[in-house]
């Protein structure tokens, strides 16, 4: 392969999910590759997490199954790369699977579909679209909390679930990218501060707050620079992030979320209800409005596809020698 052969099969693969996305007939027929990291993670966490051990032998064992998961998902992306650049024209396969772990068409479906089920079928609809996205308790959120919901889901899952795979596979190739999602997986799976997995799931808490870190920060840049696409102002949603991003529970999500608050000119966060707990977290821009109307989701979208139209044409830019030599050798 050619030098950035990494950066142009990012753009097509960005161009592959964006057309595709998760076609439900395929993953039905066979299981997602996340759902195998998934079976994997569930396998490990039911042989070593034992509530008989110590916290700091949980906390051990935690952070073995995390390196194996990883391991053995860095390897498989090994292996799948080093397997099809052996073909001719293998680049074509690694670029379909790196679009299998970019969510971007699927992430913008769902939270589409929100704003669609207020007009379908009003307030329940859109409780029951939401709760497919989001872990707080859907029964407790008004109109104005499911819209807010989905809105902080297109920001966190931008950064979390297209940036920053898109970001590893770059750096690392297939390789870095299942790694990450395994991390990511993992972490959605065990990294919770419930009395099972306070310890087990430390180490996969802590390593996807440190793999997420340079994405968060990259998303949080490119929806303000997509905030005159919703009537919002770049410099206002800089402003938020770098008052209000710090404030957030998580290291990461406080920037993409505080961009979006800035962009959309909403508070966002604040307390919510998660599985019956209130968690009375400050909100971002807490100076401005808080009652997000379904229209603010449609506004959200727009600076979301902004914001992926920039990472894109960034990732061409960067690949543009790559690609002229590809095409001089055709």
């Amino acid at each position: 392969m050619i030098a950035f052969d990494h950066l142009w099969l990012l753009a097509l693969a960005l161009i592959l999910d964006a057309l595709v996305g998760d076609p439900p007939l395929v993953w039905r027929t066979v299981p997602h590759p996340v759902a195998w990291i998934g079976g994997l993670i569930g396998f490990l966490d039911s042989g070593l997490n034992r509530p008989s051990a110590s916290p700091r032998m949980r906390r051990i064992l935690g952070m073995l199954a995390l390196v194996l998961v990883a391991a053995i998902a860095a390897t498989a992306g090994w292996t799948l790369e080093w397997l099809l650049l052996s073909l001719r024209h293998g680049w074509i396969g690694i670029a379909v699977i790196a679009s299998i772990f970019l969510a971007g068409r699927s992430l913008f479906d769902h939270v589409h579909d929100v704003r669609r089920a207020f007009a379908a079928g009003g307030l329940p609809a859109a409780r029951k679209s939401v709760s497919r996205i989001v872990g707080r308790d859907p029964a407790s959120l008004d109109e104005a909390g499911v819209c807010r919901a989905a809105i902080e889901s297109t920001a966190e899952n931008f950064s979390d679930g297209v940036v920053a795979p898109a970001l590893w596979f770059a750096l690392l190739g297939l390789p870095g990218m299942l790694a990450y999602k395994a991390i990511n997986t993992a972490d959605s799976m065990i990294g919770h501060l419930t009395p099972r997995y306070v310890d087990f799931g430390r180490a996969a808490a802590k390593a996807d707050d440190l793999v997420n870190l340079p994405a968060s920060r990259l998303s949080g840049l490119l929806i303000a620079l997509a905030a005159p696409l919703a009537r919002g102002s770049a410099g206002r949603a800089l402003a938020v992030v770098k008052a209000d991003a710090r404030k957030h529970r998580s290291p990461n999500a406080g920037w993409p979320e505080a961009a979006m608050a800035g962009a959309l000119g909403i508070a966002l966060a604040g307390p919510r209800r998660y599985r019956g707990v209130l968690v009375d977290d400050p909100f971002l821009n807490a100076g401005c409005r808080r009652r997000a109307t379904p229209d603010d989701i449609g506004r959200a979208l727009r600076i979301y596809l902004g914001a992926a139209a920039i990472l894109f044409l960034i990732v061409v830019a960067a690949s543009a020698p790559a690609i002229i030599e590809t095409v001089r050798r055709w």
